[in-house]
């Protein structure tokens, strides 16, 4: 019995202390040049990058670089909520990496 009980309160212990997997986005404005083209759009944020807008900037910018666009600034960071509520205004790509 003592061995179930501490099983379960080390089970108890390392799912309390595991971080929650929650995504985390950024919305952006990017622009391609010849000719000038301008998005507004939204990029998965690894979560290191979550909450902090320069984290956020330079993943995006890698991320945008990529598809040939430039990065010009984050709009902002924010959760699965704001993902739902901003997706209907971004452009028809979505990043995410």
């Amino acid at each position: 019995m003592r061995n179930i009980a501490l099983t379960i309160a080390v089970l108890i212990a390392v799912l309390a202390a595991a971080p929650a997997a929650a995504q985390c986005y950024a919305d952006y404005k990017a622009k391609q040049d010849n000719p000038l083209r301008l998005q507004y759009g939204i990029v998965e944020l690894p979560p290191q990058a979550c909450g902090d807008p320069a984290a956020a900037a330079r993943h995006a910018g890698a991320v945008l670089a990529e598809h040939g666009w430039t990065l010009l600034q984050i709009e902002s960071t924010f959760g699965e909520d704001g993902f739902a509520q901003r997706r209907s205004r971004a452009g028809a790509i979505h990043l995410r990496n």
